[in-house]
């Protein structure tokens, strides 16, 4: 069984699907997105995580939330066992010929985003939705304020916030109080700078979800970083992303993962990764 822990008042997986790689430039294909998903449902994942910003540039808008809702609908589990979570704040653009992200923050452009992710989602109201990344052009309250007026018109049940502050947190804590469940931040052996903010959580009772858990999207940065986990991998007989994975799940029991993934095989292996009970001789190796 998949590892579960609370997230709010969800009883889910530890280990959740981050959607992300499946409609991003360079993914497989619907096909191979719903046979990714499929196959994480009937391994006990619960946990998808996606976002109304996940779609190729230049493209079709929400293709990510519009493919989970395609998943769980052609999906012959139990619907009800899974929390979905979506973002909104972000959009994809163009610059230079390249794909990038953009911000927009505006409370206009939250509340009918979020509207519209309800819609894709094909939902009459949101498990979890997180503010993506604050806006440096809009008052990080205002763009807050939008996401509690989802809230209170039953557009969404509960709310995060991404890619952020302790300060901004508790703004965030100030004007949502217990419906502001989880903070989702970057965090991986790459990229520890958000340390502050995983101990933070601990302390004032919310989750905390990894995003890019092993590393970054495509490739990890700085593969010299992970020669301590590769080497654990090896003598443990287990692929050195279910160490890292583990790792990170033993920072606290108020953390989550969300790895991304192109193919079933990929996610299949990160969730084993809870099966793990790295020593404390290990942790220390890999810390």
């Amino acid at each position: 069984m998949v590892l579960h822990r609370n997230l709010g008042p969800y009883d889910t997986t530890a280990i959740g699907l981050g959607e992300m790689p499946l409609t991003l430039e360079n993914n497989l294909g619907e096909d191979k997105g719903l046979e990714t998903i499929h196959a994480a449902l009937d391994a006990g994942c619960r946990h998808i995580d996606t976002a109304w910003a996940y779609y190729c540039s230049g493209g079709e808008e929400q293709t990510g939330e519009k493919l989970v809702r395609k998943a769980l609908q052609t999906w012959d589990g139990p619907r009800d066992e899974v929390c979905v979570a979506t973002k909104v704040g972000h959009f994809r653009n163009f610059v230079d010929g390249k794909p990038s992200w953009e911000v927009d923050g505006r409370p206009e452009t939250l509340i009918r985003n979020g509207k519209l992710s309800a819609q894709a989602l094909g939902v009459d109201s949101i498990d979890l939705l997180y503010m993506h990344r604050p806006d440096p052009k809009v008052p990080y309250n205002e763009s807050i304020e939008a996401i509690k007026q989802l809230l209170d018109e039953g557009v969404a049940q509960y709310a995060g916030v991404s890619n952020t502050s302790i300060e901004l947190i508790d703004v965030a804590r100030g004007i949502l109080g217990d419906r502001l469940i989880a903070v989702q931040n970057q965090y991986s052996p790459v990229h520890t700078d958000t340390q502050d903010t995983l101990d933070y959580t601990a302390k004032v009772g919310l989750a905390f979800v990894c995003w890019s858990p092993l590393g970054g999207y495509r490739r990890a940065k700085d593969e010299k970083r992970f020669g301590s986990f590769r080497a654990l991998a090896k003598t443990r007989g287990v692929s050195y992303q279910q160490i890292v994975l583990a790792w990170e799940l033993a920072k606290g029991d108020q953390v989550f993962v969300i790895p991304g993934a192109h193919r079933p095989e990929t996610i299949l292996d990160s969730l084993k990764a809870g099966d793990l009970d790295l020593t404390p001789e290990e942790l220390a190796t890999l810390d």
